[in-house]
């Protein structure tokens, strides 16, 4: 590989997995995050920026633009915050921005400011980074009803998703989400006292190198416009592709 991967959100958890997956896979990786820790990770380009703001997603194409061909785009980057319904106005109307600039608005500015660049290059990997709340549920505690932004805000990857993968398969560009439960990262342990997993989620929860690795295996397939989900205590896999009308919500 000589491309240029470019991955939000990648100074630690998933991000970071992913990030380290593509370098040592071959490509020049790009990682950003608010996160100074990004700036550290070894053999990483590593850049602060925030992928809400329209400006830093320039910055951010341009500088991955010089490094050379961009062939993958990772949009991982997202927050998260308890949002119940019944919120004030005014807490409501601030947890959307904080959320949907993020998890949407981010998405959005930085796949446009890439597929340009993907399109001169005659192909290229989007992956969105999803939940398997999009997914059928195969257990209890999906869609939690406090996190309604959130979920609204992975949902709304799937029309990201499904749109971009049919109508950029023509230039060889590729369009996936990634929809996993429960991986061991600090996003994972900040909803629990210390950072520390309970003793039965400890013993089950995914490893991210594991979801990197199946992120890779997504790219090798030359799938396209699919949600592929991974679920705690099953195998991960990309699986059989599954019929047309089952690719995004299952």
């Amino acid at each position: 590989m000589s491309g240029v991967a470019i991955v939000s959100g990648a100074a630690d958890g998933l991000g970071k997995a992913y990030a380290e997956a593509l370098r040592d896979a071959g490509y020049d990786v790009l990682g950003f995050d608010i996160d100074h820790a990004v700036e550290s990770l070894e053999g990483i380009k590593g850049v602060i920026a925030d992928v809400s703001q329209r400006a830093d997603v320039e910055r951010i194409v341009e500088t991955a633009s010089g490094m050379g061909t961009i062939e993958v785009l990772v949009n991982n980057a997202g927050t998260h915050r308890r949002t119940p319904v019944d919120a004030s106005w005014e807490q409501a109307l601030a947890d959307w921005d904080f959320i949907m600039d993020t998890n949407l608005k981010g998405v959005m500015m930085l796949s446009r400011a890439v597929v340009p660049h993907m399109i001169a290059a005659k192909g290229g990997h989007i992956i969105n980074v999803s939940t398997y709340y999009v997914l059928p549920a195969k257990s209890d505690g999906t869609n939690q009803p406090d996190t309604d932004l959130y979920n609204a805000s992975k949902w709304g990857l799937n029309g990201f998703t499904d749109a971009w993968a049919k109508r950029l398969e023509q230039h060889n560009i590729r369009v996936n989400g990634m929809c996993m439960g429960a991986v061991d990262t600090p996003m994972l342990r900040r909803f629990f006292p210390d950072g520390q997993l309970p003793q039965d989620l400890s013993d089950s929860v995914m490893d991210a190198a594991d979801i990197a690795q199946q992120m890779l295996d997504i790219m090798a397939s030359g799938r396209t416009g699919e949600n592929f989900g991974a679920w705690v205590g099953e195998p991960i896999t990309i699986g059989e592709q599954p019929p047309l009308h089952k690719r995004i919500t299952g």
